[in-house]
């Protein structure tokens, strides 16, 4: 089987998969071509195909004229014509899909966006149901073939969809409902500012909240919040320059707004 398409455009391997099902779609290799003469390698022409069955994309139409392959080494043809020099067994759509081509409901020009495939469907048809025998009792009480399908959700995909929708030009900036902790605890540096980030991270884990403490020695306070923004749980706590009056910082990683409170302030709001 040959499948032509126009020059400038290329084969989805995986449409034509579809129309072909069950078979199975494998490129030609060298090898095929030996002992083929009226097969010349980078020169296939289709006016000269024998015992070949041909598909072509609907573009390549009855009366368009074409340069292809002369199937002779070194050479090509011009104004080859559909149903003239060659003719087309069968019209499928098994070309890469290109911005501004036709949409097969309405006809509008496609736009073209990148997207993460999140879930999928596969229709499996019966490849595997005749493979195994798999039966059914069918609604007048006889053996049905099934017909077989399957679907997916990659949690993986919808992390790294979550991540990549969210995230600005700081960092990751999860949302609450998917975040790795719910507050993000930060030591600014001295051994007091320490002492009470460790004592705000316990109460707070003591009352349910998920917490990530940041409480590295010898590592600068900037390096610390740029960390905790690249991280992007959604509430930062900074233990910083008012410790010593029992007063932290709250910071909203996504709205960037900043807010001091005392301990018992800051645990009820974390918490409630």
């Amino acid at each position: 089987m040959a499948v032509g398409v126009p020059g400038d455009r290329e084969v989805d391997l995986g449409k034509l998969g579809e129309h072909l099902a069950p078979a199975e779609v494998e490129l030609v290799t060298a090898e095929d071509f030996e002992g083929r003469e009226d097969l010349v390698r980078g020169y296939v022409g289709p006016q000269g195909l024998e015992k070949v069955r041909y598909i072509a994309d609907p573009r390549v139409a009855p009366g368009t004229a074409w340069i292809t392959g002369a199937n002779k080494q070194d050479k090509h043809a011009k104004n080859v014509v559909c149903g003239r020099d060659f003719e087309v067994d069968d019209y499928l759509d098994v070309v890469v899909v290109e911005e501004g081509d036709p949409c097969p409901s309405c006809g509008t020009g496609l736009k073209l966006d990148r997207a993460i495939e999140i879930g999928h469907i596969f229709q499996l048809g019966r490849k595997y149901a005749d493979t195994f025998q798999l039966d059914v009792l069918g609604q007048q009480g006889k053996p049905v073939r099934v017909t077989m399908g399957s679907y997916g959700i990659g949690v993986s995909r919808a992390v790294a969809a979550l991540a990549e929708q969210t995230a600005d030009d700081k960092g990751l900036c999860w949302p609450k409902e998917v975040a790795p902790a719910d507050v993000h605890v930060v030591a600014a540096g001295k051994a007091l500012q320490t002492e009470l980030a460790l004592d705000v991270a316990e109460k707070l884990g003591a009352a349910g909240a998920r917490v990530l403490v940041d409480d590295r020695a010898g590592v600068s306070p900037g390096v610390k919040f740029t960390d905790a923004e690249l991280i992007g749980v959604p509430q930062i706590l900074v233990a910083g320059r008012r410790s010593a009056e029992g007063v932290v910082e709250l910071k909203d990683r996504r709205t960037g707004e900043r807010e001091e409170l005392t301990v018992e302030e800051a645990i009820t709001r974390l918490t409630s």
